[in-house]
C-alpha cells in the first residue's frame, strides 16, 4: 500500500507541476482558442457539471461542437430550474411546505421539553443512520434529520443527472454559497434544504433581484442573520418590543450579497437600510414563511446611497424594503461583483477583466438576467482558454469522484464523500460565517490537503471497475502511470490525476 501511495503522490505532483495555478488570464481572441476536440469537451464537462459520467461523456462526444453543447446545457438548466426538483422519496420532507417544517421544529422543541430533567439524550442517533431515512425519524431529532436529508440531496444532485440537471446542480452550489446560511444554527437547521431548493435552485438562472428577494424573505436567512428580531426603536417606546434595531442582515446584504465591500456605501447607509427592513420577520403559518409587521417597522423617510426610500407614498411599508433591495441588486457595483464571482467560479481564480466587464454590461442591460450573463461567459474565449485553470474544492472533488466511479446510487459512497469533504474543510452547507466558502486554489491547494485527497481517492475507488472511456482525455504521462497499476486500482489513480484534480 505504501508503494501504491508513493507512486500515486508522484502522479499527482507531476500533474500539479504541469498545471500552474490560474494566475495567467490573458483574454485571447476567439479565433485563437480551439473550442473543439477532446480538450474542449473535457473542459466543458468538468466545469459545467461535476464530472464525466458515462452518459454525459457520450453525450458531449456525440456533439461536434462543445460550445453548442455548453449552450444547450445552459438552456436545459434554466428550464429545469423552473420545474420541481426530482427528490428521492425519502428526502422529500426538505421540500415540505414551510408551515409543516415550522410544525416539525415546534414538535421537536415540545418533545425535548417533555424529557425528564437529568435524562441524557443520544444526540448522535440521527447521525448514526445518516443517509438511511427508511425509518420514521423521532420528533426529538427532526432538525438533525432535516439537515442530513439536505446534505444527502446535495450529494444526490451533484452526482446523478437523473436527480438534477448537471449545470443546475453547480449553479445551486454557487448561489447557496453566495447567500450562505449556517445549518448548525438552531433555528436555521430544519430550513436549509428548503432554502437550497426554493432560493438557490429556483432562481439560479433568473433575475438577480428575484434571487435576492427570495433569500431575504426566507426563514433560513431571516433566522440566520437575526433579521426576524430587528424592530424599530419606536416600537420599543410604544411598549410593543424592546429588541431594537439589528444591522446584521443589512450589512451582509450590501457587503456580500450585492455591492461588495468597495461598493461605495457607508456605515450610515447600512443603518438606513436596517431601518428600512424593520418589521421583516417570520410567519410560521404562511406558505412563504414571511410576514411584514407594520407596528414593528420604523416609519419616516430614509436615504440609502442618495436614494430616497420610500420614493412615494405607494412604496411605504414592506415595499420600502423591496425597493431598496431592487436598487442594490441592479447597482453597477453589484453587476461587477456578481460577474466577477461567476467568472471566478467557472473560468479562473483571476479572470480577465475584459470578460468581467462584458458580463457586467450584460447584467445591467438585461436587468440582472443571470442566464444572459452566463451565456456571455460561455461564448467568451476566456472560458475555453486552456491557460485558465481551476483547482477543485473538496466538495467538487467528492462529487467528481462519485460521478467518475458511476456510484451515484450507492449511499455508502455518499457517506465517504461527505466525510472527506468535511475533514478537508468544506463540510456541506456547513460554513459558519455569511461569506461562504472560498473556491480559489490558494485556499485549498496545500500539501496536507493533497495528501488527504490522495487517501480519499484510493479509498473510494478501491476495486472500482475501469472506465476506458476516460483514457482519451488523459495525458500520455498520466495514462502510462495509470496503466502500470493492477486494473482494480487504476480508478484511484485516475481520480488523483491532474486532469481530475484540476478542471
Amino acid at each position: 500500500m505504501w508503494l501504491v501511495f508513493e507512486s500515486f503522490v508522484c502522479v499527482c505532483l507531476w500533474g500539479c507541476a504541469q498545471s500552474p495555478l490560474s494566475l495567467r488570464t490573458a483574454a485571447l481572441p476567439v479565433s485563437q482558442i480551439e473550442v473543439q476536440g477532446p480538450a474542449a469537451e473535457w473542459r466543458a464537462i468538468n466545469r459545467l457539471s461535476y464530472g464525466p459520467t458515462p452518459t454525459l461523456l457520450a453525450d458531449i462526444k456525440s456533439n461536434a461542437h462543445p460550445k453548442d453543447w455548453a449552450l444547450n446545457l445552459l438552456d436545459a438548466a434554466r428550464k429545469a430550474s423552473l420545474e420541481a426538483p426530482k427528490l428521492p422519496l425519502d428526502l422529500a420532507s426538505i421540500n415540505d411546505s414551510l408551515p409543516l417544517i415550522f410544525d416539525g421544529a415546534r414538535n421537536e422543541r415540545e418533545a425535548r421539553a417533555a424529557v425528564p430533567a437529568g435524562t441524557r439524550l443520544n444526540e448522535l442517533v440521527a447521525n448514526e443512520r445518516r443517509f438511511n431515512f427508511q425509518e420514521q425519524s423521532e420528533a426529538l431529532f427532526y432538525n438533525r434529520t432535516q439537515v442530513n436529508k439536505a446534505i444527502a440531496w446535495r450529494l444526490a444532485s451533484c452526482s446523478s443527472d437523473d436527480v438534477e440537471q448537471p449545470l443546475l446542480a453547480r449553479m445551486t452550489e454557487f448561489w447557496f454559497n453566495h447567500f450562505n446560511v449556517y445549518q448548525q444554527k438552531g433555528s436555521v437547521r430544519p430550513f436549509t434544504g428548503h432554502y437550497a431548493i426554493h432560493v438557490a435552485r429556483a432562481h439560479a438562472l433568473g433575475k438577480f433581484e428575484d434571487l435576492v428577494l427570495a433569500s431575504a424573505k426566507h426563514p433560513a436567512m431571516l433566522y440566520y442573520l437575526d433579521q426576524w428580531l430587528s424592530v424599530s426603536p419606536q416600537a420599543g417606546r410604544a411598549g410593543q418590543s424592546s429588541r431594537g434595531l439589528n444591522e446584521n442582515y443589512a450589512r451582509e446584504l450590501m457587503e456580500l450579497h450585492t455591492l461588495g465591500v468597495h461598493g461605495g456605501y457607508t456605515q450610515e447607509d447600512v443603518r438606513e437600510l436596517a431601518r428600512v427592513l424593520t418589521g421583516w420577520t417570520v410567519a410560521p403559518r404562511s406558505q412563504d414563511g414571511f410576514q411584514f409587521v407594520m407596528r414593528l417597522h420604523e416609519s419616516g423617510n430614509k436615504t440609502i446611497m442618495g436614494q430616497s426610500i420610500p420614493s412615494s407614498a405607494q412604496f411605504m411599508g414592506v415595499k420600502e424594503g423591496e425597493q431598496a433591495i431592487r436598487f442594490l441588486a441592479n447597482h453597477p457595483a453589484t453587476a461587477q461583483r456578481i460577474s466577477l464571482r461567476l467568472a471566478e467560479y467557472f473560468v479562473a481564480d483571476l479572470p480577465p477583466q475584459a470578460l468581467v466587464d462584458r458580463m457586467a454590461k450584460t447584467f445591467l442591460a438585461t436587468g440582472g438576467d443571470i442566464y444572459q450573463v452566463m451565456k456571455v461567459m460561455l461564448n467568451n474565449a476566456a472560458f475555453w482558454d486552456p491557460e485558465n485553470k481551476l483547482y477543485r474544492t473538496p466538495y467538487d472533488f467528492a462529487c467528481a469522484s462519485l460521478r467518475v466511479l458511476n456510484v451515484a446510487q450507492d449511499r455508502t459512497k455518499w457517506l465517504q464523500a461527505f466525510g472527506y469533504s468535511f475533514v478537508a474543510g468544506q463540510g456541506i452547507q456547513n460554513w459558519q460565517t455569511p461569506d461562504g466558502y472560498a473556491f480559489n486554489a490558494n485556499t485549498w491547494f496545500t500539501p496536507e490537503a493533497l495528501t488527504r485527497r490522495i487517501d480519499f481517492a484510493l479509498t473510494i475507488a478501491r476495486n472500482a471497475p475501469e472506465r476506458s472511456d476516460l483514457y482519451p482525455y488523459l495525458s500520455d504521462t498520466t495514462t502510462k502511470a495509470v496503466m502500470k497499476q493492477p486494473p482494480l486500482q487504476r480508478m484511484g489513480f485516475v481520480l488523483g490525476s491532474s486532469e481530475l484534480v484540476f478542471k
